[in-house]
């Protein structure tokens, strides 16, 4: 669920095949759960998309924007114990200089 979630944040993802063909390899029956399980938990929302009555738009809702700061440490404390992606690796620098400020920016660019 945290990979939606972090889909969701830093790469703009908001629609199940954005999901689906994201690279994790996760399987459709299993993204069906997590996204239904996310939606009861009020951590995201389902609205009608704008350019296709086939398509659902998946959003943060105010209680999933509050998981910022919580997968902001997860990618830093993942960057210093682990060999990871180079766009990680990047964000952990960025958040070496301003932690704070990048937090308020991704609250900004979800809202």
């Amino acid at each position: 669920m945290l990979l939606i979630i972090r889909d969701m944040m830093f790469k703009g993802q908001n629609t199940y095949g954005d999901f689906l063909h994201g690279g994790e390899g996760i399987a459709t029956n299993i993204l069906a759960d997590r996204l239904a399980t996310l939606e009861c938990a009020n951590i995201i929302s389902r609205q009608k998309h704008p350019e296709s009555r086939a398509k659902i738009l998946y959003k943060l809702t105010p209680k999933g924007i509050d998981l910022i700061p919580v997968l902001v440490e997860m990618i830093g404390w993942s960057e210093k114990y682990h060999k990871v992606h180079p766009q990680a690796v990047a964000f952990a620098k960025q958040m070496e200089k301003n932690k704070s400020g990048l937090i308020e920016s991704l609250y900004k660019s979800l809202q």
